[in-house]
């Protein structure tokens, strides 16, 4: 992937029609923003039970959204990032409707792993408690086919989604044909959806096994040789970020959203300095994504501490309902279905109360960190949250998904934080500085240095978490500049630059 900014989207949501018209954004008003786009499932159909993440064809585009061809198209506009959905098909797929239909004389029986395929006898109730699942409960749906039989599906996420057993052939074959679907059409770089619950073993937590590393492996693996790289999507302990990023192209670095935030609401750069201290430095940096902020990625886990303490880590998460003026509440936990447990629902435009100057603040600071940074297009336009589309669905993630219209969205453009925003997206991909070496230095408890080198190319960025301002300096051949981050959608861009 590109050195550049990255843009993650619903290709209807920001663009108000498909895959063509995001191509379209991409060269039109967005132009030179984005080297890459992470577009979020697109596959048929993008509406059913999780916002496309249960697709019944996975090698298929919905048309509503355009075609193959498109993306193909897209491919050549900037590099394209899609989801290789590993733990589920839906259960409207072809393949389980044919094991609906003929139970275990079905050729895709096998592919489908249901709960007495782990546990021949069960599961002990130390067995099941074990599990690790982002949703309260067991992930187990009982289902009676067309023959009469009676099966307990493993179902990690929703009753629509049903786990497939990647150890299985055929179920490894409808994998590949994904990846080769996805090469073929352009696309760049592959992100790994929900593959720390892809193997069971009875006896474990199901979750990020050691034969979870070895399934990991091997997908890269298949992805390099068909000319991909490859993104691992997990939240947990910050330690398995670590481990993980040994092992693959590139790690999300979950733990940077809610350390940002925790910076702002406490005054502090303790925690966020310990981080940027042992983080992996081949990750995908972001703020938001379609899902919650996790809080997970920042806590303690058995013995092994978080980086910030299990009080910091409650209270964090009240700060943010507070800043949100209790809307995010309304879309978190038991509050909203589809729920995850560890995370919490919300913009992160208000999750910093909707102050400009810390909004864009955490932005510089993301774009700061090394790695290959995402925006996500809500964030993009500092959107709030969407609690009429809450109020619409009931799912708790909708609050941050809002659908954009063409003239919504240039509006959104000319707001003076997004212009700034989007001025600091440019200095990101053009200033040489980002190109060498970076260090970073904490004069006290509540401040943070961040600085980047390349020759007579610098930027640096100062930040001040207690008073929530910050320096941010730029060097190189024409002179030194101190720019103000709200005023950057005032200058010219050569002045940025």
């Amino acid at each position: 992937m590109k050195n550049a900014v990255q843009l993650i989207a619903y290709a209807d949501r920001l663009s108000g029609g498909g895959l063509a018209e995001l191509d379209a954004l991409l060269r039109g008003p967005l132009r030179g923003l984005f080297g890459g786009v992470h577009v979020l499932p697109f596959f048929d159909p993008i509406d059913g039970a999780d916002a496309g993440f249960d697709p019944v064809d996975h090698t298929q585009v919905d048309a509503r959204l355009g075609g193959w061809d498109d993306v193909a198209a897209l491919a050549g506009t900037a590099d394209v990032m899609a989801d290789l959905i590993v733990n589920h098909v839906s259960r409207d797929s072809p393949q389980f409707r044919d094991y609906a239909a003929r139970g275990d004389a079905s050729a895709c029986a096998n592919m489908f792993l249901t709960r007495e395929r782990v546990f021949p006898a069960g599961g002990s109730d130390a067995e099941l408690a074990a599990i690790y699942r982002p949703r309260p409960g067991l992930p187990f749906t009982a289902v009676t086919l067309a023959t009469g039989e009676r099966r307990e599906l493993w179902t990690t996420f929703t009753p629509q989604q049903v786990d497939i057993d990647v150890n299985d052939a055929r179920a490894a074959e409808y994998l590949d044909s994904i990846l080769r679907r996805f090469a073929t059409h352009g696309v760049r770089a592959v992100r790994l959806d929900a593959v720390g619950f892809a193997i069971k073993k009875a006896g474990t937590s199901c979750f990020m096994l050691p034969e979870t590393f070895a399934f990991i492996d091997r997908l890269a693996a298949r992805s390099h040789a068909l000319g991909m790289e490859v993104l691992v999507e997990v939240h947990a302990h910050h330690e398995q970020q670590i481990a993980i990023a040994r092992r693959v192209d590139y790690v999300y670095d979950f733990a940077l959203p809610p350390l940002v935030l925790h910076a702002f609401a406490f005054g502090t750069a303790g925690p966020l300095q310990t981080w940027l201290g042992v983080r992996p430095a081949n990750a995908v940096t972001v703020l938001d994504t379609h899902d919650g902020i996790g809080i997970v990625d920042i806590g303690a886990d058995g013995g092994r501490p978080g980086l910030v303490t299990p009080e910091e880590q409650d209270a964090l998460v009240e700060r943010i309902h507070e800043a949100s003026g209790g809307a995010s509440r309304l879309a978190t936990g038991a509050a909203a279905s589809n729920l995850d447990l560890y995370q919490v629902n919300c913009t992160y435009y208000d999750a910093l109360g909707r102050d400009d100057r810390k909004y864009l603040l955490a932005r510089a600071i993301q774009l700061f960190v090394p790695g290959i940074p995402q925006i996500y297009y809500v964030g993009l336009l500092a959107g709030g949250n969407d609690l009429d589309l809450l109020a619409r669905t009931g799912v708790g993630r909708d609050i941050n998904r809002h659908y954009y219209g063409q003239d919504e969205l240039l509006a959104a453009l000319e707001r003076p934080v997004v212009r700034s925003l989007c001025e600091l997206i440019r200095l990101r991909n053009s200033h040489p500085a980002f190109r060498g070496a970076f260090d970073f230095a904490s004069p006290d408890a509540a401040a943070l240095v961040l600085r980047w080198e390349n020759g007579e190319a610098r930027a640096e960025l100062a930040v001040d978490f207690a008073r929530g301002d910050c320096r941010l300096h730029i060097a190189s051949r024409g002179g030194r500049h101190e720019l103000d981050l709200l005023a950057l959608g005032n200058r010219p861009v050569a002045a940025v630059g």
